[in-house]
């Protein structure tokens, strides 16, 4: 079973306009938990308006877009395995310094099994 889908709201915080460092702390979050990078790709947003940005995992993903005129940053975490994704979103935490973070966690592939 894949596991939960972490969606991480972070107020405040440093860089939401640098993809420097959110590439990196994305990159150093998938490493905590344990996961493989395969790609990534991250944008600044014109006029400064934010970034947008993700990591592609073997095993899933790390998306994120900011708002920094409401000094807001939008996190989808999709990795697979029991505490991966919170590992990692711990770490965001660490790296990017939120005044505020909330965590919710949606179940994935909760549905019945098909019935042959």
């Amino acid at each position: 079973m894949p596991g939960p889908h972490l969606l991480v709201d972070h107020r405040g915080g440093r860089g939401l306009t640098d993809t420097t460092a959110y590439e990196e702390a994305m990159r150093a979050a998938a490493e905590v938990a344990d996961a493989t990078v395969l790609s990534s790709t991250f944008h600044l947003l014109p006029e400064d308006t934010g970034i947008t940005g993700a990591v592609l995992l073997e095993e899933g993903h790390i998306a994120v877009r900011t708002w920094p005129d409401k000094g807001y940053a939008a996190f989808d975490i999709f990795i697979p395995g029991e505490g991966r994704g919170k590992k990692a979103a711990d770490h965001l935490a660490r790296a990017l310094l939120p005044d505020w973070t909330q965590i919710k966690a949606v179940t994935r592939n909760s549905f019945a099994p098909a019935v042959t």
